[in-house]
């Protein structure tokens, strides 16, 4: 035996950004697991040979973000239901076969964080999820496995809040609508699924979604509040998260299937918030 550690790393456009080397680190450490952590930075046109690349040369599990989680369904010679159900791919794994098993760790990520970081429980509640792309579709059927009383979805585009609500009609009670034409009355949690916080800005919705007991959430994450907590706040919304501990939940779920054990999870999101506190 060569003695030299699992290759592992995360494939986006671009990647520099990303956190889960420190993330996937402190897990390796935890857990006294030898294994290396890298950043990939393939253009849409260079994911399928740069995974393939990296399989071949030893790789054992990749991170997948964006743009390329639809594509890395493709790529993957199996899916779990749940990445399969998602049509989207974050985690790739080596399995014995030489197969390319592909996963989706989003949705577990985020339950877990609501759940466990933040104690707040779905059963019988009214939740709004804003965005009807890729995130949104990752978290969809963890979020109904949680029996709310109903989810709303609400895009720029009504149409595609609606294909997505009737793709996973059969899994609960959801709908969707456009932004403009969301039921007046509060919501209990708000999730901003869009991409409005990464650009600067806020989705196009009316306050009136927000009332004294409603929790915002954004997937989106920074060092300060993003502006979607900044807005909630504006309007009234008491009880603001981001998306630091599904950050750290998703990536846990990853560890989990790549190395078949769970790391704690409270220590290395403390230390997460205190690193970028201080980046």
């Amino acid at each position: 035996m060569s003695g030299e550690p699992d290759q592992y790393g995360v494939i986006g456009h671009p990647v520099s950004h990303s956190w889960s080397p420190f993330i996937h680190g402190l897990f390796a450490r935890q857990t006294g697991q030898s294994m290396s952590y890298r950043l990939y930075d393939a253009p849409p046109g260079r994911f399928r040979s740069c995974a393939l690349e990296f399989f071949a040369g030893g790789g054992l599990g990749l991170n997948v973000t964006v743009p390329h989680k639809a594509a890395a369904a493709e790529l993957a010679n199996e899916l779990t239901p749940r990445a399969e159900r998602a049509g989207a791919v974050n985690t790739l794994a080596l399995q014995g076969d030489h197969r390319l098993l592909g996963d989706n760790t989003d949705g577990a990520g985020l339950v877990r964080d609501l759940r466990s970081n933040l104690g707040i429980e779905l059963i019988a509640s009214r939740l709004l999820l804003l965005g009807a792309g890729g995130a949104a579709r990752g978290v969809l059927a963890p979020l109904l496995a949680l029996e709310p009383a109903e989810i709303v979805i609400a895009n720029r585009t009504a149409a595609r809040a609606r294909e997505l609500a009737q793709r996973f009609a059969s899994l609960g009670p959801v709908t969707g609508c456009g932004f403009g034409d969301i039921p007046v009355r509060p919501f209990d949690l708000v999730i901003n699924a869009t991409a409005s916080s990464l650009q600067g800005g806020t989705p196009d919705v009316p306050p009136r979604i927000l009332g004294r007991e409603t929790v915002c959430y954004d997937m989106a994450y920074g060092r300060a509040e993003t502006p979607f907590e900044l807005w909630a706040r504006e309007h009234g919304c008491m009880r603001t998260h981001q998306g630091w501990g599904m950050l750290v939940e998703q990536a846990a779920e990853s560890f989990y299937l790549w190395r078949g054990m769970r790391p704690a999870t409270a220590p290395v999101l403390a230390a997460l918030r205190s690193r970028a506190a201080h980046s």
